[in-house]
This record gives C-alpha cells, structure tokens and sequence, in this order.
C-alpha cells in the first residue's frame, strides 16, 4: 500500500466545537517523511516556474511557506492577522461564518510585478486565501497561484478561488466540513 500524505493527517471530532470534524496537520508536520513529502508535492506543479516569493497565510501556512521559500531559494512572506505585524501595512477584511476578521501585510512585502505563491495547510471557505491574494494584488504582485494541503470541498473554497481566475492545487480532500 502506498502512503499519501492524507495518511499522516489526523481527525479530531467536535474540535473546536461540536460537530467539526478538525482536520489536525501537526501530525504530518511533526513526521519527517511526512513532511518531506508535502513539501515536494506542494513545489511538483510550479517546477520551472518562476516565483519571486512565498506568501504564507496564518498560523500553519507560515510553516509551510518557510519551507517553501528555503526550497525556492527565494523570500518568505507572511499574512497575519489584524494587529500582528509591526510597521506600516495594509488590511483586507473578509466574512468568516459568524462576523468579519482582518488579514494584514507589510506595505512594502512585495513589489510590483513580483510573482508569488500563496500557501496555507487547509481551504475551506476560501476568505483567508481571498484576503490574500487581493493583499498581494494591491501591492501589485502578481498571484500565480495557491497551494493547499488539504482542501474542503463541500465548503466551496475552491470555486471561490476559481472564480478569481486563481489555480488552486491541494494534497488531499476531505469530504464534509
């Protein structure tokens, strides 16, 4: 039998609340073959591509994205949330479930022009990687892509990004939420 990366992702039920079904990756990070294996396959499509950086998204996509970067060669990036990062930034905020949060970047993270990669463990809904991808837009970078471990289909992340005209790779789903 083959294993997958979804093999090193562990199901906590009713976390954070009940009826969740919480796809937990720190298994996956904490195996080293595990986590060799998500990086290479998380880089497979975008080989010969150019990217200028890796823009992770808070918390788990700053793991990824490190590991990215260090495998590009090239520069880390990250989104966090509203009030996290010192200096100057620009804010977007997007709809979670029940309210509004705030995604934040340094005003002066990415160049015009620059080509970048967006990374996070898991897509669900999409609004963190919407959040983003219009981050690094208005500071005029051009977004080649978004790069998932895991992605939650039933929750509509995927056509979310789509319609932006946005390529989406994931690892593995998960059906349900």
């Amino acid at each position: 039998m083959t294993v997958t990366v979804r093999d090193y992702i562990r199901t906590i039920v009713d976390f954070p609340h009940e009826g969740i079904m919480f796809r937990d990756v720190t298994t996956l990070f904490a195996d080293a073959r595990g986590f060799r294996m998500a990086i290479d396959q998380l880089l497979h499509p975008y080989a010969g591509v150019r990217i200028d950086k890796v823009v992770g998204l808070e918390a788990r996509g700053f793991i990824l994205g490190g590991a990215l970067a260090h495998q590009l060669s090239t520069g880390f990036v990250p989104v966090r949330k509203k009030g996290k990062l010192p200096g100057t930034v620009i804010s977007e905020s997007y709809l979670l479930e029940y309210g509004e949060a705030v995604m934040e970047i340094h005003d002066d993270a990415l160049k015009t022009g620059e080509r970048v990669l967006i990374v996070d463990d898991l897509l669900a809904t999409g609004g963190t990687a919407e959040a983003g991808i219009t981050l690094c837009r208005r500071l005029g970078a051009e977004v080649i892509g978004c790069a998932f471990v895991i992605d939650l289909p039933d929750l509509g992340g995927r056509q979310r990004l789509e319609a932006m005209n946005m390529p989406v790779h994931a690892l593995c789903a998960f059906e349900g939420d």
